[in-house]
């Protein structure tokens, strides 16, 4: 009986050396997972179907094994999740085994075909809920729903119906369902550039951009704000997430913020509000960006020259509000021997500007493939951190960087694979064309009224989704639409996903804001209330780039700069109205002028910038005459 026991307890080891073995074995995947990538990104991508299925795999067992079934289970890997994630690998290989052999069957699919299909779809689903939550795996299942429902349903809608065998061989065995262009373009563009993102924070690069802004905006009024701002516009250059930008830099800035005399919930709102932007700003934005270029088969750099304006009065708007808010409560910025000087950082981390801005060559100039640029910005960044000494690339952190490329990765596979399901009702049931009509009826022909409502909607399929999974689903259920009715097909995409960013920091569900009121100790929906304030702005330039396609870079360069210049006058002067400030208090009457005037500056033409320009200057002219007489006021007081 003692030796069954102690036979019974021989497999049974500590509990550190399971949790040793589990890291490695998570390491061991995420690196072959980068590698993996690297290697075709150099040697030439894998057909659609094995690229695709190979990285979904990877994505699959990392998840799995990371991510605990139940939120807030302190175990995060058990028996069930082990098999899941081996279930993945196995569904992966007999994709890769049966490669050739699905090409000649195509449309007549076997048992195992079938019954692994199922299994496939499952799994994406329960990847998608631990990884993102319920949201968009609750949209794939009502689609998945609708395939089968379509002769039950009313008017419109209806359609013949798909057997349970068409629906599943559509989703796992063919490039028009889970493994369609959303996860193909997570498959070859956006995880590279997220590899890249890692590099150049292993390196030392996201330390150096907060060092950057701090040099630069440390000392100004309201200089921990004005840090957050540009901290976060680096940053989100590097995350391309909201709320992992928040949680990068707001662990810096919001303490100092705080410190420096700003509300908690002011500080964590212009984190969130900045944060947000990231994905905005190029030249690398977020993932929905890449999936845009592919949808409008167009080059990625066309869709950052149309985003730069607008990216730059989100900006603008921003830190006009933080330099107001810190001259309306009289606050200073940091002393000078806490900050560093701008000399001295760019003196020893210059060689970091190296990468991103050879990236910025290769997009621009050279106009080499995403997949080009990525890749060997990736191996700048190595050869760049030779040059320091204290960030050079040894071993550890190179297995690091790989790493952590790797498990930024899965969250945006998982966001493109699920809404592939989505996607893939579509083009099998033919929706779109009908939904288009729909919503044209709807909207009675009207096109502002169409404009809010896919507003509306961007809104709240980003409070539950991230942008990436909230952009596919609306491009291709809103954004033929919008073309239908004129609209340029790059400012319709912009448009939805523009709403989709901003969702982060709009109440009830803001993300970004919610994540910065935790690190500033400050409540959650006042926070989000007053990031929707600065963040004010955001919700009215894609309406003026859709009436002024100028915004966008499209058009004459004089016309594109005019546009530029008068949205920087707009931007300012719609902050200064939410802050109530220039030189001194603005009453109600002209807060309202300066809004409208905003507003007017904002659209492009002529005839709104001249309405535009007189309430600006109007308002500037009385303002500064009460701050003359507030200022005559206080120096008799003094006499």
């Amino acid at each position: 009986m003692e030796k069954m026991a102690e036979s019974k307890n021989l497999p049974s080891l500590s509990p550190e050396i399971r949790r040793n073995l589990f890291s490695i074995l998570v390491t061991l995947i995420a690196v072959s997972f980068s590698l993996f990538h690297l290697y075709t990104a150099f040697f030439g991508l894998l057909g659609g179907l094995l690229q695709r299925s190979i990285h979904l795999a990877f994505a699959m067992a990392l998840t799995f094994l990371l991510v605990p079934g139940r939120k807030g289970s302190v175990k995060k890997v058990s028996l069930l999740s082990l098999a899941m994630a081996i279930a993945g690998a196995v569904c992966t290989a007999y994709l890769v085994i049966e490669y050739e052999e699905l090409s000649f069957r195509m449309g007549r699919p076997t048992f195992w075909d079938i019954a692994l299909g199922v299994t496939e779809i499952i799994l994406l689903l329960e990847m998608t809920r631990r990884k993102i939550g319920w949201p968009l795996p609750t949209v794939a299942i009502l689609f998945l729903i609708y395939a089968f429902v379509g002769p039950y349903l009313p008017g419109s809608i209806a359609h013949r119906g798909y057997d349970f065998t068409r629906v599943v061989s559509q989703m796992y065995l063919t490039t028009e369902g889970i493994f369609g262009l959303p996860l193909g373009v997570s498959a070859t563009f956006v995880i590279l550039f997220i590899i890249f993102g890692a590099f150049l924070q292993a390196s030392g690069g996201g330390q150096f951009f907060i060092d950057l802004a701090f040099a630069l905006f440390g000392r100004v009024r309201g200089g921990p704000a004005k840090i957050a701002v540009v901290a976060s516009a680096f940053f989100g250059t590097i995350s391309g997430s909201a709320v992992a930008n928040v949680a990068g830099t707001g662990t810096f800035t919001i303490p100092l913020m705080k410190r420096t005399g700003y509300k908690p919930e002011f500080a964590g709102a212009v984190e969130a509000v900045a944060s947000s932007g990231g994905q905005l700003m190029p030249p690398i934005m977020g993932a929905a960006a890449f999936i845009m270029a592919e949808i409008l088969n167009i080059p990625y750099i066309k869709v950052c020259i149309a985003a730069a304006i607008p990216s730059i009065l989100y900006y603008a708007c921003l830190m006009v509000g933080v330099d107001l808010e810190a001259a309306k409560s009289g606050l200073k910025g940091l002393p000078k021997e806490e900050l560093p000087s701008v000399r001295a950082v760019l003196k020893e981390g210059w060689p970091l500007l190296v990468p991103p801005l050879l990236l910025i060559y290769f997009l621009a100039i050279a106009m080499v493939t995403p997949i080009r640029a990525a890749s060997w910005s990736i191996v700048a960044t190595i050869i760049v951190s030779a040059l320091r000494k204290k960030d050079r690339m040894n071993l550890r952190k190179l297995i690091r960087a790989l790493e952590d490329g790797a498990r930024g990765a899965v969250e945006v596979a998982a966001a493109c694979a699920c809404a592939g399901i989505v996607v893939g009702i579509f083009t099998l049931t033919g929706l779109g064309m009908v939904l288009s009509g729909l919503l044209i009826d709807l909207a009675g022909g009207n096109l502002l009224f169409l404009l809010f409502l896919t507003m509306i909607a961007s809104l709240i399929l980003g409070m539950g989704m991230p942008t990436t999974a909230c952009y596919i689903v609306l491009a291709i259920m809103v954004a033929p639409t919008l073309i239908k009715m004129g609209i340029p097909p790059i400012a319709a995409h912009l448009f939805v996903f523009y709403f989709g960013i901003i969702s982060a920091i709009t109440p009830p569900v803001a993300l970004a804001a919610y994540a910065g009121a935790g690190i500033a100790g400050a409540p959650p929906m006042k926070t989000g209330l007053i990031a929707c304030k600065l963040g004010l702005a955001a919700f009215i330039i894609p309406y003026m780039f859709i009436y002024g396609p100028s915004m966008l870079a499209i058009g004459s360069g004089t016309t594109i700069l005019l546009t530029a210049l008068t949205g920087l006058l707009g931007s300012a002067s719609i902050a200064a109205a939410v802050e109530g400030w220039i030189l001194t208090r603005l009453t109600l009457p002209f807060r309202i002028f300066l809004a409208a005037g905003g507003i007017c500056l904002i659209k492009p033409g002529l005839f709104t910038d001249f309405i535009g320009f007189s309430l600006l200057v109007m308002v500037l002219g009385i303002n500064f005459l009460a701050y003359r007489s507030e200022k005559r006021h206080r120096i008799k007081e003094g006499a």
